[in-house]
């Protein structure tokens, strides 16, 4: 059973209208390549033939403000009522789905994630989604979260862009927290939220770090000390989030896995070498294998000409763990880079 830590499902069918519960083939041939998002790489049947079984999906808005606004996206929004409403609307097309699909689950507690893993002792795979927000704004107030909690939110990224909560790390921002920033951490760890600190600034996280006493991760990042650019993770961030046994999961996309690629560049300048190069700073820096999984963010702004040489869709996930045997893991932390390290940590969480 694979985890893939960071996919924008709800946001890829509301923005760009791609129906996920088709088969791939199908989306690809409706779109021909004309996709603003590139050649799509996710939907539900392609999560099941990979034997995906758990996913964190997105609650993702993009703010009008943003230098990133108008590649990619059609909507943004332009204040927080507006963030409210198309969050909102992401959270009930998960609401939805699992209403209407008998094999998918929102997994919020340790049953509904002993249902999912369970069932890949038989021939019936359910796929569970953990409502992840990526970037706060959707919460009006910080007293809010606890809104999104009862509705089945369970991971918090204060910031995408720069929010209200705290600055991103696009920009390369020297501030941290805002006020509001630490009052919604205070009501964050009042429920269990698990904090992301992906995208946040560097200080932003180190001020998060040292003063929230819940659960940290990195739901996609990769190490800066291989791909230079403050969206990445310093080996300090790496170090503390480890010690922290937080969990980071890396991003397939080719220009956060090889320095300098860009987006267009082609496909197979990067392969699943630099995969295991992520990961394999990670554990060096963290001292074992337990902290380091998946977060693809697969068609998060990016298909499939700009993934690793040897991955077509999600469904090849497993070849991730491939590469790792070959350079030496052992089986088990191989399947716990695929998975079970993400397991392990929303068990402890939901104890």
């Amino acid at each position: 059973m694979i985890v893939d830590a960071h996919l924008d499902l709800a946001y890829n069918v509301l923005e760009h209208g791609r129906d996920q519960t088709q088969p791939l083939a199908s989306i690809r041939a409706a779109e021909k390549g004309q996709s603003r998002n590139g050649i799509a790489t996710v939907t539900l049947p392609e999560l099941q033939k990979g034997n995906v079984g758990l996913v964190f999906g997105t609650i993702f808005v993009m703010p009008a403000a943003s230098p990133l606004a108008g590649i990619g996206a059609t909507v943004g929004y332009k204040d927080a009522a507006e963030a409210h409403r198309q969050g909102m609307a992401q959270l009930d097309y998960y609401h939805r789905l699992a209403d209407e699909q008998p094999h998918i689950r929102l997994v919020t507690d340790t049953p509904s994630l002993d249902e999912v893993v369970a069932s890949f002792a038989t021939d019936n795979h359910l796929l569970g989604i953990v409502p992840l927000m990526e970037g706060a704004d959707p919460i009006q107030e910080p007293e809010e979260a606890e809104l999104w909690y009862e509705r089945g939110v369970r991971l918090i990224g204060l910031a995408w862009d720069d929010t209200r909560y705290a600055s991103g790390a696009w920009r390369g921002s020297r501030h941290g927290l805002t006020n509001e920033g630490r009052q919604l951490l205070e009501v964050m760890a009042q429920f269990g939220f698990i904090l992301d600190l992906t995208h946040m600034s560097e200080k932003a996280s180190l001020e998060a770090l040292d003063s929230y006493p819940g659960v940290v991760v990195a739901s996609h990042s990769n190490a800066r000390a291989l791909v230079p650019t403050e969206r990445q993770l310093s080996d300090t961030q790496i170090r503390l989030i480890g010690e922290r046994q937080g969990v980071i999961g890396v991003v397939l996309s080719s220009s956060f896995l090889k320095a300098g690629h860009r987006r267009g560049e082609a496909k197979e300048l990067v392969t699943l070498d630099h995969v295991a190069a992520h990961i394999d700073h990670i554990c060096q820096l963290t001292g074992s294998a337990a902290h380091v999984g998946i977060g693809s963010d697969l068609d998060g702004g990016f298909g499939v000409a700009d993934i690793p040489a040897e991955l077509d869709s999600v469904a090849d996930l497993s070849k991730i763990g491939d590469k790792l045997k070959e350079r030496g893991y052992s089986s088990i932390d191989a399947e716990n880079i695929l998975g079970g390290n993400w397991l392990n940590l929303l068990r402890r969480t939901w104890l």
